[in-house]
């Protein structure tokens, strides 16, 4: 991972996505390859090399509207194509902390 003011450090060791906060409610986005925003992981544009990555998170850093901080973050894609976060962190991120309880009887 790293910040757009570390762009010099960019190293992708898997599949990842550029991601941010939106200024007016702090909610988690991902940029899209359509040069936009979504709210779903699902949408998100996949980078696999830091040639992509570099790209996309200039593009995103370039936009200055609707997401602040972007940065590079890993994902994980399932057997079935499904795109999951690839660190606790970005889960926790998305969608915040949670405590698995025991089943009541």
């Amino acid at each position: 991972m790293t910040s757009p003011l570390e762009q010099k450090k960019i190293r992708i060791a898997g599949p990842s996505v550029v991601t941010a906060n939106r200024t007016w409610d702090g909610i988690v986005v991902y940029r899209t390859a359509a040069k936009s925003w979504s709210a779903e992981l699902s949408e998100a544009a996949i980078v696999r090399n830091s040639d992509e990555a570099r790209a996309l998170l200039a593009e995103a850093v370039a936009d200055d509207v609707g997401a602040i901080g972007p940065y590079i973050a890993p994902v994980q894609i399932g057997d079935d194509g499904k795109v999951l976060p690839g660190n606790l962190r970005e889960q926790i991120r998305r969608t915040g902390v949670t405590i698995g309880q025991p089943a009541q009887v």
